[in-house]
């Protein structure tokens, strides 16, 4: 398996480069494009995910098969530019994003062509993947609240509407409106009860802040541990590896003084994205991408693939990973995560119409 890291610095440079198959990658660099031949053994993957598991999946796949994987790194927006300046002639085959916000601007931008497997419609709930099988979800994970367990009563929070109760005013910490999980979550919100709704819930929450909206998910539940909030809104992964063994200490005690809570249990279910895959149009190498995705939902490999970032496997045959099996079960919002993304610009208007920065 060969990776390279794709930069915003390095996007210009590689443009219109082809790679060969088994060969050196500095031949990247070249202003000439290398002809790949169709029939040859690879498979190129253009990845925003960067962990050492989904490594470990890609050397599998080229055990099991002989199909070399050639991965490029970087940030879903680097990689979007890479695809656009390329066209057609990219040796893109297969297009790997967090967030089904990201997989929307994606398909907007023409990027996937149509997939059809039985393999994946059987293996992939129809809500985790696109309805005319553009991408498919590979892993998941859960907006979930969390509590302080030292001020907040079991069952006082339920649902994502409560946090725009007045009761919680200057109590709630949650990232910004640029954020793309909190877009989607918005999305869903949009979806479940009309972008009124939605607006009244938003204007809720930013009178309800504890402060202007910073940092990660992680530095919500830090500071709900510190006393600066009483609740947060984080992704379900970044909880888990605060509570990780092999986690910062301190991480572990901030982690280990706030409560999850899986909203909406007794309506539409709790707000569930995913990480996703899908064929890039005009792949060189089309049927090995298929092959690929298909192995990424293999239950050894939805183990490496989740557990690696302490998500959620998509497929029901796989072991959920030990830190969230602690939670036990919850019920998901059943709601197809292509929602997310078509319902983004209604709630970046609603995020912009409410102040919330």
């Amino acid at each position: 398996m060969v990776r390279l890291l794709l930069t915003g610095l390095i996007v210009s440079s590689l443009v219109g480069c082809r790679p060969q198959s088994g060969g050196d990658r500095a031949s990247e660099a070249s202003s000439s494009p290398v002809e790949v031949e169709t029939v040859a053994p690879i498979v190129n993957v253009y990845s925003a995910r960067h962990y050492d598991t989904d490594d470990e999946v890609y050397a599998a796949f080229e055990a099991a098969t002989g199909i070399e994987v050639n991965v490029i790194d970087g940030n879903s927006a680097a990689l979007l530019e890479r695809l656009a300046r390329e066209g057609e002639k990219s040796p893109a085959d297969l297009f790997v994003t967090v967030d089904a916000g990201r997989l929307f601007q994606a398909e907007e931008a023409g990027i996937f062509e149509p997939t059809r497997s039985e393999v994946l419609e059987q293996r992939v709930p129809a809500s985790l993947r696109h309805p005319e099988g553009l991408w498919f979800g590979v892993t998941k994970r859960a907006r979930v609240i969390v509590v302080a367990k030292d001020r907040v009563a079991p069952g006082a929070v339920t649902r994502y509407e409560d946090l725009a109760q007045p009761k919680w005013k200057g109590k709630v910490l949650i990232r910004s409106s640029s954020n793309v999980y909190n877009q989607s979550l918005l999305g869903s919100i949009i979806a479940a009860g009309g972008e009124e709704a939605a607006e009244a819930w938003c204007r809720g929450v930013v009178d309800n802040m504890a402060r202007t909206p910073q940092g990660g998910d992680r530095d919500q539940i830090r500071a709900v541990a510190a006393g600066e909030g009483d609740v947060a809104v984080v992704n379900s992964y970044y909880l888990a590896k605060m509570l990780a063994a092999d986690s910062d200490e301190a991480d572990r005690e901030a982690a280990a003084a706030v409560q999850i809570v899986f909203p909406n249990q007794d309506d539409r279910g709790t707000h569930v994205n995913i990480s996703g895959a899908g064929v890039v149009r005009g792949a060189p190498h089309r049927d090995n991408a298929i092959r690929l995705l298909e192995f990424l939902t293999e239950p050894e490999s939805q183990a490496l693939f989740a557990g690696g970032n302490k998500e959620y496997p998509v497929t029901a045959s796989t072991e959920t990973v030990t830190e969230l099996a602690a939670w036990g079960d919850f019920e998901e919002d059943k709601v197809n995560a292509a929602v997310f993304g078509s319902e983004g610009q209604k709630a970046l208007r609603i995020f912009d119409r409410c102040g919330w920065r």
